[in-house]
This record gives C-alpha cells, sequence and structure tokens, in this order.
C-alpha cells in the first residue's frame, strides 16, 4: 500500500448539480451469508425460508442496512468517489427486497456547499420489474485534496 498512488475521486469542485451515477447490484446468497457474519444478525426474516413464508413478506427479505451498503460502496467507488465520506442519511425502503433481486441504484448531485466541501445526493433504487425500493438523500463530504509530501518533508529544518 505504501508508495502506491490511488486515484481519489472528484473535488467537490469537480462536481456539478445534475451529476448521476447508475449501478446494479444482485443480491446473492454471498453477499447475504457476508452481511449476516459481519453484523451478527441472526434475524429469522432474512434467512429462513419457513419462518418468512408465515409473514406478510412470504420470503426472505434482504436487510435494509445491507442496501444501504451497496449505496455506501457507490458514493466510496464512483459518485463522488474513493476518499469522499458520508456524513449524514436519510433513508425509506418502500417495498422489500428478495434475495436473488437486481436492485438499481441511481444517485445524482442535487446540492453543492462548496464553503463546507459538501455535496447532497439523492437516491433512488429500483428492483427488476423497475418498482421503487428504496429513496434518500445523503450529505457526502468529497475527497479533500491531500497535501503534498514534498512541501512538508523538509519542515523540521526550517
Amino acid at each position: 500500500m505504501i508508495g502506491k498512488k490511488r486515484k481519489l475521486g472528484k473535488k467537490v469542485d469537480e462536481l456539478q448539480i445534475g451529476d448521476t451515477y447508475t449501478a446494479s447490484r444482485s443480491i446473492e446468497d454471498k453477499e447475504l451469508l457476508l452481511y449476516l457474519g459481519l453484523t451478527n444478525d441472526a434475524n429469522p426474516l432474512y434467512i429462513q425460508h419457513d419462518y418468512a413464508s408465515q409473514t406478510p413478506y412470504k420470503q426472505p427479505v434482504a436487510p435494509s442496512l445491507m442496501l444501504f451498503g451497496m449505496v455506501s460502496s457507490i458514493v466510496s467507488m464512483h459518485l463522488p468517489g474513493p476518499g469522499s465520506h458520508i456524513t449524514q442519511h436519510e433513508m425509506k425502503f418502500s417495498k422489500p427486497v428478495y434475495h436473488y433481486a437486481e436492485v438499481t441504484f441511481r444517485l445524482e448531485v442535487i446540492a453543492i456547499d462548496a464553503d463546507q466541501n459538501e455535496v447532497t445526493l439523492s437516491v433512488n433504487g429500483y428492483d427488476d420489474s423497475g418498482e421503487p425500493v428504496l429513496h434518500g438523500r445523503l450529505n457526502v463530504q468529497p475527497a479533500y485534496e491531500p497535501e503534498s509530501l514534498t512541501g512538508r518533508s523538509l519542515e523540521n529544518f526550517f
């Protein structure tokens, strides 16, 4: 890792209102098991078909926080990208997402506060049939330009 340059995402002055990014993610067993193991979440609604079949959902659903994690990774990797940080979020999960579904997420820059180094993104998610499954807003601080190492490397000598 040391010495390896990584490309940072867009800085606040490189973003414009209306910038968008769209990505699709599948809800596969591997992702579900990794999420459940990481969070130690054993909710039977997420993994037990016999229990879920007796609920209004009729089958296991994907955890809402797992869907938010997919949104978070899109922010971290694409819009604004590496170096960014979500500072606030508001999400509504309007319809359950079932195992093996594909969700399409669309993020859009809707406000920019350059003085605070913050952008507001709208987030919408749709299932395979085009039905909305989530919507919300995120406040995100885009990547900061790192200080130059060479600019500070000799500061002890001045």
